[in-house]
């Protein structure tokens, strides 16, 4: 028997976790409701707090957006990726509705930072962020002899991803998570990735297309089958 019970969470452990259960809430509302259709009223609600501990955490709806991007770039970040790796699974109707409204609300979002001199300064942050990890991927990935910088290459998948979520909320365009390792993969070493398409291109899933977005697909699917995170069935 433990004669040591654990102490009581400190006031900053109960902080970290409220701001994180507000986050989780703000990624379902602001994808089901758009960035300028999201309460912040019904984003504490769903997380099971007052408005006021959203005002107390975070200055803004836009500030807590904000956040929303830096937990799925904390996601992200430390992870090994490869683009040579074979796809993933792919997602469920309901975790694409998700992954598409968060596109739409980010698309929102950068409107509304453009015209905010604070704002265009902390989204070029996240993006910055986005560009790093791609320029390590080219980096690990690249080919002998590669003429262009590990940057450069970079520079050319980030904006392969983005122009690919951009094409996919038009539905102008389908390119499925298949479809995008491949060109991810005709940057990175074009020579291997004539090879490995070929493996690729039979039965391979489908699914989001874009990094960040299999990220996501995962923390969501997690979400939707734990009633305790928000996201999660409720009774």
């Amino acid at each position: 028997m433990d004669e040591h019970p654990a102490e009581p969470p400190s006031r900053g452990e109960r902080q970290q976790q409220t701001r994180a259960a507000l986050v989780d809430a703000a990624r379902e509302v602001f994808a089901r409701d758009g960035y300028h259709g999201a309460g912040l009223g019904e984003i504490a609600r769903i997380a099971g707090y007052t408005r006021g501990a959203v005002y107390s955490n975070f200055a803004s709806k836009a500030d807590l957006f904000l956040a929303v991007m830096d937990a799925n770039l904390r996601d992200i970040g430390g992870r090994a990726w490869d683009p040579f790796d074979p796809a993933t699974t792919g997602a469920g109707t309901e975790v694409a509705e998700v992954i598409r409204g968060i596109a739409l609300a980010t698309l929102e979002f950068i409107a509304v930072a453009a015209r905010d001199e604070r704002l265009s300064e902390e989204l070029a942050g996240r993006v910055q962020v986005l560009l790093d990890l791609y320029t390590r991927i080219a980096a690990e990935a690249r080919a002998d002899g590669e003429p262009l910088a590990a940057a450069e290459v970079g520079a050319l998948l980030a904006a392969l991803d983005q122009g690919v979520t951009l094409l996919a909320l038009t539905g102008l365009a389908s390119i499925d998570q298949r479809m995008m390792r491949i060109g991810l993969r005709r940057l990175v070493d074009p020579a291997r990735a004539a090879t490995e398409d070929a493996r690729d291109s039979r039965d391979a899933p489908g699914g989001p297309a874009a990094l960040h977005d299999q990220v996501i697909q995962q923390r969501i699917a997690a979400a939707l089958r734990d009633p305790a995170l928000p996201g999660g069935e409720r009774g």
